[in-house]
């Protein structure tokens, strides 16, 4: 096994110069693919409609090509679904990740091309192990296997050509089959659709393994790690896997679980984390010091970013990386080699750093609290939890909040509901520290909050452990790919949750 790792670990470390090449050259880098991008759809139905034959700068890209979003796109998809090729990406398509999104019932098929299965998913996947072993040169990550909990909807056909899945159920599908000998479960196992039984089958399929590696979204790793040590008896996984060495994580922050991890992991772990999203791979954590990822810029998708005080403009302005700034909240604008064009993927993110470009996703265009002018965003909600759990010895599992409307349209609040591992001596205390926090993140929000005039402090509610699980699992959406809606703008999910415990 020694001498597998050593291959490997050379074999990743040769991707660090290509890394070190678009950090340094970032605008030609992306100029580039931009430029390969029109050119590869300049025939396409969508190609000829925009006229990408005599698109020659930025500038006319982005008046003839309008910005879209699901829905718009969704014409063009469906017909790419039944088999209909050379619509808007110049390769056939016949893969189709299926998103649920966290706010919505409705079903995203985004199209998977073979370059993007190739030059962005693969690519990340390697990406992210050849950033790990530059950062820690004495690893020994390939003497066992890697855990990867992916998604839970299998490959399913549409037609004779055409299929869907979870993004990581296609991905899984095509890996290479020396891919096998170095990750567990086996593929019967890891895309099972029943997920409380196939967390028992990959805790128990997994066990006598020696892992070094975990990969995949934090509250559902928890819960198999969980389940691992109620069935081992063991006090923490460590005694399972000793040479448990990484964690790759992404999907949601890390944040609220960061302190749950430590505790049944508590030897020295190294984390990581990805922005792995279903339309691409965008960033990889490339510091150990800090949460911040690097925007990956060679995968063939060509960036936008449009500033969050213009996204409900009529006429909104995207900015390209030359444009951006720190501390900005943006929209991701994105253009890839699966034929997305001008596609804002409902993420928000900051960027931490110019040179290289660094980013931290901070929420969703839609996943926020302006319901009185205090624009809060997840960034603020995180940041103000890790400081009340500090504080007051609390852990958070899971959350989520809404704001509460009064009939006399005097003082109104938000309304949290959170799900704790440590539960506060006081949740009096707890409040006025998430009060206090929040204040001093967002001036926005400590206006409303002067004087009470407009917003009262919180309302912070405790609710009985396996709630958020037991709500996601009346709406058939336990898995990897669902998570819990963080911040609304109404009170749709809220008071579906608090209904579900009051009717008990």
């Amino acid at each position: 096994m020694e001498l597998i790792n050593t291959v490997l670990f050379w074999l990743m470390k040769k991707r660090i110069h290509q890394i070190e090449l678009f950090m340094k050259y970032p605008y030609e880098v992306q100029n580039e693919w931009l430029k390969k991008l029109i050119y590869s759809a300049k025939d396409t139905e969508w190609g000829v409609k925009h006229e990408y034959k005599s698109i020659n700068k930025l500038e006319q890209f982005k008046e003839r090509v309008p910005l879209n979003d699901y829905n718009s796109l969704k014409p063009y998809i469906d017909r790419l679904m039944t088999g209909e090729q050379n619509i808007l990406w110049n390769s056939d398509i016949k893969w189709f990740a299926k998103s649920s999104g966290t706010t919505s019932d409705k079903s995203k098929f985004i199209p998977v091309s073979e370059e993007s299965l190739i030059e962005c998913h693969f690519k990340g996947g390697k990406d992210m192990l050849s950033i790990y072993c530059n950062n820690y040169p004495e690893s020994m990550i390939f003497n066992g296997r890697g855990l990867a909990l992916g998604g839970s909807h299998r490959i399913n056909e549409i037609n004779n050509e055409s299929y869907y899945g979870d993004l990581s159920a296609i991905i899984i599908e095509n890996l290479p089959f020396w891919a096998e000998f170095i990750r567990v479960p086996n593929k019967t196992i890891a895309l099972m659709d029943e997920w409380e039984g196939k967390i028992e089958k990959m805790a128990l399929a997994t066990i006598d393994h020696n892992v070094t590696n975990l990969s995949g979204v934090p509250s559902w790793t928890l819960l198999l790690l969980k389940k691992i040590l109620e069935i081992t008896g063991k006090t923490n996984i460590q005694e399972v896997w000793p040479q448990l060495e990484a964690y790759f994580h992404g999907g949601v922050s890390f944040s609220p679980y960061r302190d749950q991890f430590k505790k049944i992991l508590p030897n020295k772990m190294n984390y990581l984390e990805t922005y792995n999203a279903t339309e691409g791979f965008f960033g990889i954590q490339d510091t150990p010091s800090t949460d911040e990822m690097l925007l990956m810029l060679d995968y063939g998708i060509y960036y936008e970013f449009l500033p969050m005080d213009q996204f409900d403009t009529d006429s909104p302005i995207t900015l390209s990386l030359d444009q951006v700034n720190t501390e900005v909240n943006y929209a991701i604008v994105i253009s890839t080699n699966s034929g997305l064009w001008r596609y804002i993927i409902g993420d928000t993110v900051k960027f931490t750093s110019l040179n290289p470009f660094r980013i931290k996703i901070t929420g969703r265009t839609k996943n926020f609290i302006n319901a009185f002018g205090e624009e809060l965003i997840i960034d603020n909600a995180l940041n103000a939890l890790a400081i009340a759990c500090e504080k007051s010895g609390a852990i958070v599992n899971e959350f989520t909040a809404a704001p509460v409307y009064l009939n006399d349209n005097n003082s109104a609040s938000h309304e949290w509901l959170i799900e704790f591992e440590n539960i506060p001596e006081s949740i009096e205390y707890f409040t006025e520290i998430l009060d206090n926090a929040l204040k001093s993140i967002n001036s926005d929000y400590e206006a409303k909050r002067y004087h009470n005039l407009i917003l009262k402090q919180p309302i912070v509610k405790s609710v009985p452990s396996g709630t958020f699980y037991k709500w996601l699992k009346t709406k058939g959406k336990l898995g990897g790919q669902h998570k819990i809606p963080r911040l609304s703008n109404n009170r749709e999910y809220i008071d579906d949750i608090l209904n579900m415990i009051n009717n008990g």
